[in-house]
């Protein structure tokens, strides 16, 4: 299963109604975008197998200026879906015949930062 699978049953377990998985727009791409009540998060997913790197520290300056001009493409052909946005993060850490370890931080970035 891939890092993005794990990530969409993972938030679905937790309520969030997945809109999009891979939604891309010109090079842009966003890994998935759910739904929380009335917020939509648009959540950038990273996977790694081990590493000095933990996943969510491969979420560059540059790419969540990528995922915000996503988004805001998607807001675009998407009206009245959704009353508040925001760009959550998920690291998935595969470990050869483990369980998977999750970390989603909500609201990891603002629009702003990038």
């Amino acid at each position: 299963m891939s890092g993005e699978e794990i990530a969409a049953t993972y938030l679905r377990s937790r309520g969030f109604e997945i809109l999009a998985r891979n939604w891309r727009t010109g090079r842009r791409e966003l890994d998935i975008v759910a739904r929380e009540g009335d917020v939509v998060a648009f959540v950038e997913v990273k996977t790694r197998a081990g590493g000095p790197q933990a996943p969510l520290e491969a979420i560059s300056w540059a790419k969540r200026r990528q995922v915000r001009r996503a988004a805001e493409s998607w807001i675009h052909r998407h009206p009245g879906i959704g009353r508040e946005f925001r760009f959550d993060a998920i690291g998935v850490l595969v470990k050869a015949g483990g369980t998977p370890i999750i970390e989603h931080v909500r609201a990891a970035f603002y629009a702003d930062d990038a």
